[in-house]
């Protein structure tokens, strides 16, 4: 079962309750950081851990926000969001038990990182969610697809939505195995779209555009498209008719990419290579 998480407008975080610390302020920690403050977390109520901080996480610790403390040294928090790279996760996790557990709720973005392995580490009995996001969360635009173990209360998943819903939508499964395939269709998808951006200006030179109006045309044409079918109630597939006239064009066009081994049968195998190379990680 998936269930979606919220309307068009992420909820406030202004009423946050406790604290929040932050395992990770890279690319995707840092678009998390920067949503949540846009959201009203008021700085003082945050802790993040970052050997390497930017300016903008530097410059959160005048106001208020503790940088780099002993995490012993920190009361529990009401929720702990690990954003590191996977390979780090061995040599950080067991360094969050201290603050784990009780009615502390860990949210991981770790890709590949099951439920089971991010408990090993921690109390016995303690919530946990595993979620996939994607590169769009960077300006508010992502999806994300989480899971939550067992021992998760109603209080602590919706206290995980919000927080995951500051970088864009939020959906909920109960069976861990489809991370796998999100991570092979919205995780990796965006490297999927920009491929066909990268392609379609290479095809356009080749017809005879000039490189760079052929890079504009590419660029803007797969943006506008995404953004219509973002806004249209219509379906992909209807959307695509709409713009087809028999006989035309585009009609020419699309008899080659879904043809027999056109676009559809390659992406179906490049989103099951990624899923098998997800479970291989996963182990």
């Amino acid at each position: 079962m998936s269930t979606s998480s919220r309307s068009n407008e992420p909820p406030s975080l202004g009423d946050f309750p406790g604290t929040l610390v932050l395992v990770g302020a890279g690319k995707m920690g840092g678009a998390l950081l920067e949503g949540w403050l846009q959201l009203g977390l008021a700085p003082a109520k945050l802790a993040v851990i970052e050997p390497l901080p930017s300016s903008e996480v530097a410059g959160l610790a005048a106001r208020g926000t503790k940088l780099n403390p002993a995490l012993q040294s920190l009361p529990k928090p009401a929720a702990v969001v690990i954003a590191v790279k996977p390979q780090n996760a061995a040599e950080i996790m067991p360094l969050l038990a201290p603050i784990a557990g009780g009615s502390t709720v860990i949210l991981s973005i770790m890709a590949g990182k099951t439920l089971g392995f991010l408990a090993q580490s921690l109390p016995p009995g303690g919530a946990i969610v595993r979620s996939m996001p994607n590169t769009p969360a960077a300006i508010g635009r992502g999806i994300t697809v989480a899971v939550a173990n067992a021992q998760t209360t109603p209080a602590q998943h919706a206290l995980a939505d919000r927080l995951l819903a500051a970088t864009g939508l939020v959906e909920w499964v109960d069976d861990e195995s489809l991370l796998d395939a999100v991570t092979a269709v919205s995780g990796s998808g965006p490297a999927y779209v920009f491929l066909l951006a990268e392609s379609l200006a290479k095809a356009g030179a080749a017809a005879g555009l000039p490189a760079d109006l052929a890079a504009r045309l590419a660029r803007e044409t797969v943006a506008g498209s995404g953004e219509l079918l973002r806004r249209s109630a219509l379906d992909a597939a209807v959307l695509r008719q709409n713009v087809t006239s028999p006989g035309g064009t585009t009609a020419a066009a699309l008899d080659v990419l879904m043809a027999e081994q056109g676009l559809e049968p390659l992406l179906r195998k490049a989103v099951a290579a990624a899923t098998r190379r997800s479970r291989e990680l996963a182990g």
